[in-house]
């Protein structure tokens, strides 16, 4: 269970910084309308991630238990990873060339009306479809590690959103000074580091499905050292 929690803590803050516009309008809400706003805009996009789970987990559930023995599974898991950080990648470069600044501009939603602010965040996200490949990433690649079982994969999920959840906190808190610190250019970096990160962790998984035999070795070494 432990080492569940320890694996999902990296990937909800890696999904809190995936910047999008999601991350923008979360900034430009805490300015302009406060705390509150900007945590009922925040839960309706983890509502909409919690709808992406439901589909991703349900729409790949079978073809996980067919598969979930199956080394070309993580070829399968990692070039999907692959992908979607490469497009990641190629996007932001383009992005780069048409000189595509963010600009924080606020709606016409009033402060405290928070149900409507809810229904911003969920839709915003919802409408990203990018957000479902990516969770349907995470369970074809860690579902099988953990048989398919379903308290284990809600743990997963669970942790995974919380820590998303609590790292956006921390930017609504900060988001004054995070508006006057992300200029351009370091929003362009970020974005090409986590689509570089996602590249590398697909290749990885594409590597264990092609030496699936040279994994378990490693594994076994592993283990014998910790004896």
């Amino acid at each position: 269970m432990l080492n569940d929690i320890l694996a999902a803590i990296p990937w909800g803050i890696l999904l809190a910084f995936t910047i999008g516009p999601v991350f923008f309008v979360l900034i430009e809400t805490s300015i302009t309308k406060g705390f509150k706003a900007a945590m009922l805009f925040d839960l309706g996009v983890v509502f909409g991630d919690l709808v992406f789970i439901l589909i991703a987990y349900f729409s790949t559930n079978q073809l996980l238990e067919k598969l979930k023995d199956d080394p070309s599974l993580f070829i399968f898991g990692g070039v999907i990873m692959f992908v979607f950080g490469l497009i990641s990648f190629i996007k932001e470069k383009k992005s780069k060339k048409k000189n595509l600044n963010p600009e924080f501009v606020a709606d016409s939603i009033p402060k405290n009306n928070y149900l409507a602010l809810f229904f911003k965040g969920f839709l915003l996200n919802f409408i990203n479809i990018g957000v479902l490949g990516f969770w349907v990433g995470i369970i074809i690649v860690f579902g099988p590690q953990m048989n398919m079982n379903p308290g284990r994969i809600v743990l997963f999920m669970s942790v995974i959103l919380i820590t998303y959840l609590i790292t956006d906190i921390i930017k609504i808190i900060l988001a004054k000074q995070l508006k006057n610190r992300l200029t351009p250019y370091i929003i362009y970096k970020i974005k090409r580091v986590i689509s570089v990160i996602l590249m590398i962790f697909g290749f990885f998984l594409i590597i264990q499905g092609f030496f699936p035999e040279e994994k378990e070795m490693i594994k076994e070494k592993i283990e014998k050292m910790k004896e």
